[in-house]
């Protein structure tokens, strides 16, 4: 399958019904994605930290709240639900992405929240270890689904559809727990493809302050 084709059908939530369904809980019409505009360059960017505990190891991820202010609070609000707490990453294809944040064990969809406005803007790059969020082809549709970029994939940051693929963090902790989750065998349940074959869950996810960042880099 080429990289145009995962971009299409790869990114967004695979189910026909579930796609139906988050494209009917966006306008009828998607608005034009607002320009996010990139901190000047004298601004202090500010982050916030959160960590993913799974089945194979921590992942600690930096999020950046100036250039991604939107997606940020998204995500830090599932975070503080616990709606990823028992989640999986349900999609990982070598020298690609691992998708997770949407599914449980079992590939039941988890309830979300509104879609948000794609940052895709912000000048942040689908670089390898970045994060960013899972959407459909409609380009304000992403709810709590994002990816990790095990390769840079330049390809994404191109628009298609309206718009690109909104990065808002990096892995700083971790990339050797996310080199493994993307290596797992894996199979297709259903309409569900690469699927690992056994279940990689997020056991937890939780903010990390950034003294205990410092204290986990001392460590």
């Amino acid at each position: 399958m080429t990289r145009t084709a995962w971009t299409r059908s790869l990114l967004a939530i695979t189910l026909p019904a579930t796609l139906a369904l988050a494209a009917a809980s966006a306008p009828a019409v998607p608005p034009e994605p607002a320009a996010a505009q990139a901190p000047a360059q004298d601004q202090k960017e500010t982050y916030v930290y959160v960590k993913l505990a799974t089945s194979l190891g921590e992942i600690v991820l930096e999020l950046n709240q100036t250039k991604a202010p939107i997606s940020v609070e998204n995500f830090l609000a599932y975070v503080d639900a616990g709606h990823y707490n028992g989640l999986i990453f349900h999609r990982v294809i070598p020298n690609f992405m691992v998708q997770g944040g949407g599914f449980t064990p079992d590939l039941n969809q988890k309830p979300t929240n509104a879609p948000i406005k794609n940052e895709w803007r912000n000048g942040l790059k689908n670089a390898k270890y970045t994060v960013a969020m899972a959407r459909t082809n409609v380009a304000d549709s992403a709810t709590s689904q994002f990816f990790i970029n095990v390769a840079n994939n330049t390809f994404l940051d191109e628009p298609r559809d309206g718009a690109a693929y909104a990065v808002f963090g990096k892995v700083i902790q971790g990339t050797e727990i996310v080199d493994t989750i993307v290596t797992q065998q894996t199979k297709t349940v259903g309409p569900h493809q690469n699927v690992p074959a056994t279940p990689i869950t997020i056991t937890t996810a939780t903010r990390l302050s950034a003294d205990e960042i410092k204290d986990k880099t001392k460590g």
